[in-house]
C-alpha cells in the first residue's frame, strides 16, 4: 500500500508561510496527539527558523493519556520553545497560548512598551490537515470565526484574525509533505488514519487492513469491543468480514458491503469512536 498526497494549494500555502513569517511574532505549532511524531512537517520546521514555538498537542481526548504523556516529555525544551497539550473542543481552553506567548516574547513586549508602542502581537498556526488550527483560533477568539471541519483541505487561503487586543493569529492550510521526499510509508499511514489525506484518494480497503494490523497489536480490545469481534487471531481480511457482518453490512443478494466497513472502520478511527488511542 502507497499512500501520497499534495496538492497544488499545498505548495502555493509553504510559499505563503515564508513570505508571512517575517511579519510573525510567535508559531503555534498543531500536532494530532494520537500521531504528534508524525505530523511534523520538516519542510515547516525549516520555515519557522528561529522564532519562538509552542507545539500543542491537540486531540487529547481521543489519545492514550500515558502516551501523550510520554510523547510531551520527549520534545526538546529550550529558550524559545514550549509543548501543551490541548482539547481544542472544550470552550476557553486555549487561553493558555495566550499566557504562554506573554512569557515567551516578554521582552519584545517591555522593548515595545518602552517606546510607547502598544500594538498586537502576531502568531501564525500551523500544523498538518485536519490537526484542529482553525478550531483553536476559534477556540482563542471565543467566537467562531474560521470554518472548521473533520475533513482536509478546509482552510485554503492566508487569513489574519484579532482574536483579542494583545494578539492575531495567522490560520495556514494544512501542509504536508512533497511526494519527492523520502518520508516513511508509517507517517503516511499514521496521517491516513488520522485524517490528515483525503479518504476520497486513499485506498479505503488497504488502509483499513493496515489499521487492524495495528491496532490488533497496540489496542486489540478497543478494536474488539467497538466491533463485538470474539477474536483477532485470525487474517486482518477476515475481521474486516465480521466488522461488515456484525455491522449488517450487506449488499443486494445478502453479500457483505467489505468497502462499506472499511470505510466505516477509518471514519470510526478518525472521529475517535474507537476510544484513546495513539499510533
Amino acid at each position: 500500500m502507497q499512500i501520497t498526497w499534495y496538492p497544488g494549494h499545498m505548495a502555493k500555502a509553504l510559499r505563503q508561510m515564508k513570505e508571512e513569517i517575517k511579519f510573525t511574532d510567535i508559531i503555534f505549532y498543531v500536532l494530532d496527539a494520537r500521531a504528534p511524531f508524525s505530523c511534523f512537517n520538516p519542510k515547516i520546521e525549516k520555515i519557522v527558523e528561529n522564532k519562538p514555538i509552542i507545539y500543542i498537542l491537540n486531540k487529547i481526548d481521543m489519545a492514550d493519556e500515558q502516551k501523550t504523556k510520554e510523547a510531551k516529555s520527549k520534545f526538546q525544551m529550550g529558550e524559545k520553545r514550549r509543548v501543551i497539550t490541548l482539547d481544542a473542543s472544550k470552550p476557553n481552553s486555549a487561553k493558555v497560548l495566550v499566557d504562554i506567548s506573554k512569557e515567551l516574547l516578554k521582552e519584545k513586549i517591555e522593548r515595545l512598551k518602552n517606546k510607547g508602542i502598544n500594538t498586537s502581537l502576531r502568531a501564525m498556526v500551523v500544523g498538518v490537515p485536519n490537526s484542529g488550527k482553525s478550531s483553536i483560533i476559534n477556540n482563542l477568539a471565543k467566537e467562531k470565526r474560521v470554518v472548521t471541519g473533520n475533513r482536509p483541505g478546509v482552510t485554503r487561503g492566508k487569513l489574519w484574525i484579532r482574536v483579542s487586543d494583545f494578539l492575531e493569529v495567522l490560520d495556514t492550510p494544512g501542509t504536508l509533505w512533497p511526494t519527492t521526499d523520502n518520508i516513511e510509508q508509517k507517517v503516511w499511514e499514521d496521517l491516513a488514519f488520522i485524517g490528515s489525506i483525503k479518504q476520497e484518494i486513499l485506498p479505503s480497503y488497504e488502509v483499513s487492513l493496515t489499521l487492524i494490523k495495528r491496532l490488533t497489536k497496540t489496542y486489540p480490545e478497543l478494536l474488539k469491543e467497538r466491533y463485538k469481534l470474539e477474536t483477532l487471531e485470525k487474517r486482518p481480511e477476515e475481521v474486516l468480514k465480521d466488522i461488515a457482518n456484525n455491522r449488517g453490512f450487506k449488499i443486494k443478494g445478502g453479500e457483505l458491503d467489505i468497502e462499506r466497513a472499511a470505510e466505516a472502520l477509518l471514519d470510526d478511527f478518525k472521529k475517535g469512536r474507537m476510544g484513546r488511542v495513539t499510533l
